[in-house]
C-alpha cells in the first residue's frame, strides 16, 4: 500500500497536535518522520511513530521541554535535552553544530538527557544541505552483548557519517549491531529471516530468525569484536562530551531515556579547494560503482545511492506503508 507524502505528513501533525506538540515543532517532527519513510527508512518513520506516541503517554518524553545550552567551550557546546522529544532535540543540536562550524570551520555539540532521535540520517542530510560534513551518534539502552558475552552490556549505538555531494549526499547510517532492532522487527512482521547470521537464540545457537534474536537481545556486533569495541568507545565519547549518562547508566532507568548524543559538523565551504574536493569525491564514487559485481543483478553502489531512487519513487507514486501500522496511526 502507498500513501502520498502530504497525507502522511498531515496525519502526523494531527496526532502530534493531539498529544501536545503544536505549531512549528509539530510541522518539523512530522516532516522528520515522513522524510524517513519517504527515503525508505520505514523502521524509523511511520513504523516508529506509534512507539513515539507511547513514549509520550508513559512519560518518557516531555512534550513541553526542549534542549537548552548549559556550557560553552569555544567551538564545542553542551546541551541538556530535558527529556524533550528526541527528534526535535537532535535537529536543534545539529543545527547549532552547523552554526558553530560556519563560525569556526568545525562545530561540536554534546547533548545529554534526551530521547530516541528516530532516524539519525535526517540530521546528516540536514548538515550536507548546508555544505557540511557530519559525524553524529547516540548511545542507547544496553541491548547488545560485548563480544564473548551473553548478557547485554553495550548499546548498539547508531552512527551517521555524511559528506555533501551535488544533489545527493554520500551518507552512512548504521547501528553497531549487525541488524538494528527496528530492522529485526520489520523482518519479523514480514516473516523473513536475516540475510546473514544475526545473533543467538535462547539455546545459544547462531540464528537468522529475527524473532529469536528479539527474544534474547543477543545480536551480533558488526565486525564481531571490532563492533563491540567501537560501540563502547562511541558510548564513552558521547557521554563524556555531553556530560551525560553512558549506556550502563541508561540501563538503570525504567525506560530508554536520558541518552547522550554527539554532533560534529565541518564546513566544507570554508576550504579554498572546495571544487577539487567535490571532483575527488565524484571520481572515487565512479570508481566504486565500476566494481565487478559478484552478482550481475546487484551492482555495487555507494551509500546514499538507493535513497535517491527511493525518494523519487515515493514522491511520484506514494510512500510504501505497512497497512496495520498505518491503520494504528489513523486511529490515534
Amino acid at each position: 500500500m502507498r500513501v502520498s507524502y502530504e497525507e502522511m505528513y498531515k496525519e502526523f501533525i494531527r496526532v502530534l497536535n493531539k498529544y501536545g506538540i503544536e505549531g512549528k515543532d509539530a510541522e518539523l517532527s512530522a516532516k522528520l518522520f515522513t522524510d524517513a519513510s519517504r527515503d525508505g527508512v520505514y523502521t524509523h518513520g511511520l513504523n516508529r511513530f506509534p512507539k513515539f506516541i507511547k513514549s509520550i503517554e508513559n512519560g518518557s518524553v516531555d512534550v513541553t521541554k526542549r534542549a537548552v545550552k548549559t556550557a560553552s567551550f569555544g567551538a564545542l557546546e553542551r546541551w541538556d535535552g530535558q527529556k524533550g522529544p528526541g527528534n526535535l532535540n537532535a535537529y536543534m543540536c545539529m543545527e547549532r553544530a552547523i552554526e558553530l562550524a560556519k563560525e569556526n570551520t568545525v562545530g561540536v555539540v554534546g547533548l545529554s538527557n534526551t530521547n530516541h532521535w528516530m532516524r539519525p540520517g535526517n540530521y546528516g542530510i540536514q548538515a550536507t544541505d548546508k555544505d557540511c560534513i557530519a559525524i553524529l551518534w547516540t548511545n542507547t539502552v544496553p541491548n547488545m552483548p560485548a563480544w564473548g558475552g551473553k548478557d547485554a552490556k553495550l548499546g548498539n549505538n547508531p552512527i551517521v557519517l555524511a559528506v555533501p555531494h551535488k544533489d545527493n549526499p554520500v551518507i552512512l547510517d548504521v547501528a553497531m549491531s549487525m541488524f538494528s532492532y527496528g530492522k529485526l522487527e520489520k523482518l519479523k512482521m514480514e516473516g523473513k529471516d536475516t540475510p546473514v547470521d544475526g545473533g543467538y537464540n535462547i539455546r545459544g545457537e547462531v540464528t537468522r530468525k529475527p524473532e529469536e534474536i528479539l527474544e534474547t537481545h543477543q545480536v551480533f556486533p558488526i565486525g564481531f569484536w571490532k563492533g563491540s569495541g567501537l560501540s563502547l568507545l562511541l558510548d564513552l565519547i558521547a557521554s563524556s562530551v555531553a556530560g551525560g549518562r553512558t549506556s550502563r547508566g541508561v540501563g538503570e532507568l525504567d525506560t530508554e531515556t536520558s541518552l547522550s548524543q554527539f554532533f560534529l559538523a565541518i564546513d566544507l565551504s570554508r576550504f579554498p579547494d572546495r571544487e577539487r574536493i567535490d571532483e575527488e569525491i565524484e571520481k572515487t564514487l565512479e570508481d566504486l560503482r565500476s566494481s565487478i559485481p559478484m552478482d550481475e543483478a546487484h551492482p555495487v553502489h555507494a551509500p546514499g545511492d538507493g535513497m535517491k531512487k527511493t525518494r523519487k519513487e515515493s514522491m511520484e507514486k506514494g510512500i510504501f506503508v505497512d497497512e496495520e501500522v498505518w491503520k494504528k496511526v489513523l486511529e490515534l
